[in-house]
């Protein structure tokens, strides 16, 4: 059940996201980086369930299923009914869903594949409340990895990655990915400076800064969803930015 894309739109609106596939139980995004998932203050155009709401009209009752990090773009998946959100949320509490993401990471991954089995915990140093780290006491977490492209980028060391998560901690990815020793590409807090993720939420990051993160959000795209739903077998894809594919390219 993979479909093209269309946008999403409300009278006298821009496109609001771009959809992936909608029938009426569920809707399916393609979430663009740099947009909360869950309500702000900053009204319903700055993340992705005020959207949701706009797109859907007065009386809707959506339930964000998966949920991604702000700077992470991809496929989202929205319930439009609570049975249907009930039905979704236990695959995902049973770990019947297939998640993959691609990674633009530093440095050059030298194993062409490989599991991360490592147990994620708060950050309790870090001046971030939100920062996680490896720790043995933490809860047990464990993410898969393949080279799917090892490349140089103005004379710097890349890699593209796919990555499958095989449990769902907060961070994970981006935690575990440093900790291999490869940060995601542009990641604010686990890159290596969390100043830098200090400096974005108060809109003081710096010209050198910027420089250093070298794409303006970190380099992490949801790219496919698999489960059974409703007895059939779906698959929900959608291709990064233009930028990340560009910068990853041959």
């Amino acid at each position: 059940m993979t479909r093209a894309l269309k946008a999403g739109t409300v009278a006298g609106l821009d496109s609001l996201f771009e959809i992936i596939h909608e029938d009426h139980e569920l809707l399916v995004i393609n979430k663009p980086a740099d947009l909360v998932c869950h309500p702000s203050k900053n009204g319903e155009l700055s993340s992705l369930i005020g959207r949701v709401r706009l797109h859907l009209g007065a009386g809707a009752t959506p339930h964000l299923v998966n949920r991604l990090d702000r700077e992470t773009s991809g496929v989202t998946l929205v319930a439009k009914t609570s049975a249907a959100a009930r039905g979704l949320g236990k695959l995902w509490q049973a770990r019947n869903v297939y998640k993959e993401y691609l990674a633009i990471v530093h440095g050059q991954v030298a194993p062409e594949s490989g599991l991360i089995d490592a147990a994620l915990g708060k950050d309790e140093p870090s001046r971030v409340a939100i920062k996680d780290c490896v720790r043995p006491d933490g809860a047990a977490s464990r993410t898969e990895f393949a080279v799917l492209r090892r490349f140089t980028h103005s004379a710097a060391p890349f890699t593209l990655l796919r990555v499958v998560p095989h449990t769902g901690r907060k961070h994970q990815l981006r935690i575990h990915l440093a900790h291999l020793g490869h940060p995601v590409l542009g990641d604010k807090l686990y890159g290596g400076d969390e100043d830098a993720y200090l400096a974005m939420v108060e809109d003081r990051l710096t010209t050198e800064q910027r420089a250093a993160l070298i794409v303006p959000t970190h380099a992490l795209h949801a790219r496919a969803l698999r489960f059974t739903w409703r007895g059939q077998p779906v698959a929900f894809t959608c291709e990064p930015a233009a930028w990340f594919s560009a910068f990853a390219a041959p």
